[in-house]
């Protein structure tokens, strides 16, 4: 039986794991390596890792962390974080990482994406799109970990990494991050029904229906979710945890 892939989104601040709600107010949630290994005990299907201080700063996410990664993770997973050149993908691949997850840079340069996807193929190749709505205005993507507005819309940009040859897209509503309480499903909606390629919901889940309606009402290809893979109980205890396979298969029967 098909089953969607679940994804974990663990945001990188310095070489701690953090959290954030609607990318403001980050917290401490441990260390990032540990992580790793409970999600191999889980047996998740992948992880995504993000540097979300790297574009800001001008640097790349730290080669060495993800050498760490690719040592202790029995998944596959994906990086980024200041991702600007076809060398920092090759060192990326190298370290270990499957795919490299792209931001700020695909808006700035959108070319940048056809020469990468040239280069290792367009599977390895994920562009992140991070959408917030502006006062009174329509949902746009938003840049530098959501503190840059771009003007541009997300359906039109997605359709444009998807002809740049990007892989993969994750989409993020910037307003329901971090607040578990469900999916913007009408934005993944309009970005799944606009490109081909696969689209992974990300930002606001809270429970594991969450994840069937975005695959089930908005055609999402894939799922992923920050909060709920690191926090327990109402009080938001810091558990890192992950379903097992018999809920995955219920939930998206």
């Amino acid at each position: 039986m098909f089953r969607p892939r679940v994804i974990p989104i663990l945001l990188l601040k310095g070489m701690g794991l953090v959290k954030s709600i609607k990318f403001k107010d980050y917290r401490y949630i441990g260390d990032p390596i540990n992580a790793v290994k409970i999600f191999n005990d889980l047996k998740a299907d992948e992880l995504v890792f993000l540097d979300i201080l790297a574009s800001k700063e001008r640097r790349k996410v730290s080669l060495d962390f993800v050498r760490n990664v690719g040592d202790e993770a029995n998944m596959p997973f994906a990086v980024g974080g200041g991702i600007r050149s076809i060398k920092t993908i090759k060192e990326i691949i190298n370290a270990g990482a499957e795919k490299v997850v792209i931001n700020t840079y695909a808006v700035e340069n959108p070319e940048f994406i056809k020469q990468a996807s040239e280069e290792f193929g367009t599977s390895t190749i994920v562009v992140s799109i991070d959408v917030k709505k502006k006062i009174f205005g329509k949902k746009q993507v938003y840049t530098m970990g959501g503190t840059k507005s771009t003007g541009l819309s997300p359906i039109e940009f997605a359709q444009l990494m998807q002809k740049k040859g990007a892989g993969e897209i994750i989409i993020t509503s910037i307003e329901k991050e971090g607040l578990m309480s469900g999916y913007d499903l009408n934005l993944i909606k309009q970005v799944s029904e606009a490109v081909e390629i696969p689209v992974v919901a990300s930002g606001g889940a809270g429970e594991l229906y969450d994840f069937s309606k975005a695959v089930n009402e908005s055609y999402a290809s894939a799922v992923a979710a920050g909060s709920m893979f690191v926090y327990h109980g109402p009080r938001k205890a810091v558990l890192v945890n992950y379903p097992n396979v018999i809920e995955l298969n219920n939930i998206f029967k």
